[in-house]
C-alpha cells in the first residue's frame, strides 16, 4: 500500500492511496484514488470503482474522473489512467497544466 501526498506550489496538492499485490507477472496495482486538493477545496478525483450502467465511462472502464458539480455523482472517462503504467506522471503533468501553467 502506498500511501501520500505531493504538494504543489500555490497551496495545490495531490493525495494518492495505491493498493499493489505481487502477481506471477510482478507488482501489480489492484485499486488506487487520487484527490486534487487546492487549500481546503478538493476540486475532483479519480478512482476506479466500475459503474457499467454509465456508457459514457465504458471507454476507459473503470478508469473516471469525478468533477465538479456534484462530484460524487458527475464521472468523466480518464483515458490518462491505467492499471498497467505508472498513474503518477499523467496527475503531476495535469495539475501542472491546468493549474500551475496559468499562474507562473
Amino acid at each position: 500500500m502506498v500511501v501520500g501526498e505531493l504538494f504543489f506550489n500555490h497551496g495545490y496538492r495531490l493525495t494518492i492511496k495505491e493498493r499493489f499485490q505481487q502477481r506471477d507477472e510482478g507488482v501489480v496495482l489492484m485499486r488506487y484514488g487520487y484527490e486534487v486538493w487546492h487549500g481546503e477545496e478538493k476540486l475532483y478525483w479519480y478512482d476506479p470503482q466500475p459503474h457499467p450502467q454509465i456508457s459514457e465511462l465504458a471507454a476507459t472502464h473503470p478508469h473516471h474522473k469525478h468533477i465538479p458539480p456534484n462530484m460524487k455523482q458527475n464521472r468523466v472517462p480518464a483515458p490518462g489512467l491505467s492499471f498497467t503504467q505508472p498513474n503518477l506522471p499523467f496527475l503531476i503533468r495535469e495539475i501542472e497544466e491546468s493549474y500551475l501553467a496559468r499562474i507562473d
